[in-house]
């Protein structure tokens, strides 16, 4: 099964408020950018990429966490991360119930992103891009990239 898949799948097994929260969250990442990859790492995080992680996102009892690899270095103007803010590196947004989501600014967040790891690119390496054939996703298995 691809990272899209198990994606489909996480999401369709969360029955409750979690479910429509996650999949409107991944919906505004694939938006943001057109050439974002779905990946599942960690034995069952979704991770989208480009350029470099972007985020990985979690549901947990009574929230959906968005957390950006290099949050700490991205500015916020409309004020979006509400958890992690004392880490060195990562940010994160916490979704409740009943939370309404920004979408305009979730989407300048993830492309803020983008541009971050485009900016922090190792001299010689080459942009990570889409598997020839693959609709948006890679690592077909856990640890797989």
């Amino acid at each position: 099964m691809n990272a899209s898949d198990r994606i489909d799948e996480m999401i369709a097994g969360l029955t409750d408020w979690r479910g429509a929260t996650f999949a409107r969250i991944r919906q505004c990442v694939l938006a943001a950018d057109q050439d974002i990859v779905e990946e599942w790492k960690w034995m069952g995080s979704p991770v989208w990429s480009r350029d470099g992680m972007i985020a990985v996102a979690n549901a947990h009892k009574g929230k959906v966490k968005l957390t950006f690899a290099h949050g700490a270095g991205l500015a916020d103007p409309a004020g979006l991360f509400n958890a992690g803010l004392d880490g060195n590196a990562r940010r994160a947004i916490d979704f409740f119930e009943g939370d309404r989501i920004d979408e305009r600014a979730l989407k300048a967040l993830v492309r803020a992103a983008i541009d971050y790891n485009r900016s922090h690119l190792k001299k010689n390496a080459r942009p990570a891009q889409p598997k020839a054939g693959s609709k948006k996703n890679a690592g077909g298995a856990d640890g797989d990239a």
